[in-house]
């Protein structure tokens, strides 16, 4: 796992700061399923990260990820989905709870850990708010290990990183562009 923070690895802020955490699910070898670490990639080149937000390239979500569930008042979620009936690249904007617990919803390839992940958060108390920003794939399973996205959901890229900002920004949460040097 990647992390990228303004601040040291285990530090909390201190008072009553609010603090975000964004998790960009995905795996880099398999196309369109490593949308969440492309835009991970995006969002590092284009943004400076303030000390109150941590990025985070995890691959596959788990239960590993309460600690920082804890620590965090806003966690916002990064993912490839399919079955949306929409075209490839489409992104979408949905709260956890919309994502599949049932046929025929909204699908991303790591729903179930991710509905864990908010459920046990809950159970334990933590009071963490969630969101999540998908895009809608064109090929998470190719016939070989390959790098890289597809043409829609690479051209669609730019989209899934200035919603992830939007999100972050009318959460609390506004990034800024980092200045282009000459």
């Amino acid at each position: 796992m990647t992390v990228v923070s303004g601040q040291a690895a285990g530090e909390r802020s201190a008072g009553p700061r609010r603090s975000a955490a964004v998790f960009f699910v995905g795996n880099r070898l398999m196309l369109d399923e490593g949308i969440g670490p492309a835009a991970f990639d995006e969002m590092q080149k284009l943004y400076d990260i303030p000390e109150n937000v941590q990025l985070f390239d995890v691959g596959c979500m788990s239960l590993d990820m309460l600690p920082y569930v804890e620590r965090c008042d806003f966690i916002l979620t990064v993912d490839a989905v399919d079955g949306t009936g929409q075209s490839a690249g489409t992104v979408f904007r949905y709260p956890p709870e919309d994502m599949a617990r049932h046929c025929g919803a909204l699908r991303s390839l790591h729903d179930l850990a991710l509905v864990d992940l908010f459920d046990a958060a809950l159970l334990l108390g933590y009071e963490a708010e969630g969101f999540c920003v998908g895009m809608q794939v064109q090929n998470m399973e190719p016939a070989e290990y390959v790098m890289g996205l597809t043409p829609p959901c690479h051209a669609a890229l730019p989209l899934l990183i200035e919603t992830v900002e939007a999100e972050l920004h009318r959460h609390g949460f506004p990034l800024r562009k980092k200045a282009v040097s000459a």
